[in-house]
């Protein structure tokens, strides 16, 4: 049976760092950088390379519509 491996992408200029994301994510895969956008917010990043399943369930609270979640399928070898 394949494995689904998810991944997110942030459009960090127009996250406004609410944080909304990181509490719903259920494997903690999200956080605010320390560092800040254009707009002085702290912004939401995947920092958990290999961990996301993409349940999409940042991309659904997300007021502002930043997060895109990616699915890919990965066979499993033998």
């Amino acid at each position: 049976m394949a494995k689904i491996k998810g991944a997110i992408v942030v459009d960090t200029e127009r996250c406004k760092g609410c944080n909304l994301c990181v509490v719903a994510c259920p494997l903690n895969v999200i956080s605010l950088a320390k560092e800040v956008n254009k707009k002085g917010y702290n912004y939401a990043l995947q920092t958990k390379e290999d961990t996301c399943n993409g349940c999409s369930s940042c991309a659904i609270v997300c007021p502002d519509g930043c997060i895109s979640v990616y699915k890919v399928k990965v066979e499993e070898t033998k």
